[in-house]
């Protein structure tokens, strides 16, 4: 079951919630019955195994290559 967090609007009170993704959100404070908002989370994520690697999302030697190339090209034509 997922954690909620809610945040009320009037005191500040954080408050965080097991709930089925199908339920109703809270919608009152239980401290000052003010309304409860709900907050945006960290999403808990994790990739482990030997299918994932470090480089993976950075960029290779040949892309950074033809970025300057583009713009090497580009101010040769604006002068």
């Amino acid at each position: 079951m997922p954690i909620y967090k809610y945040r009320c609007e009037s005191c500040g009170n954080v408050v965080e919630v097991f709930q089925k993704i199908n339920d109703d959100p809270l919608e009152t404070c239980e401290t000052c019955g003010g309304e409860l908002k709900k907050m945006i989370g960290n999403i808990g994520v994790v990739f482990k195994g030997s299918g994932f690697y470090s480089t993976d999302s950075k960029k290779t030697s040949n892309d950074s290559s033809s970025s300057k190339e583009t713009t090497n090209n580009t101010s040769k034509t604006n002068d």
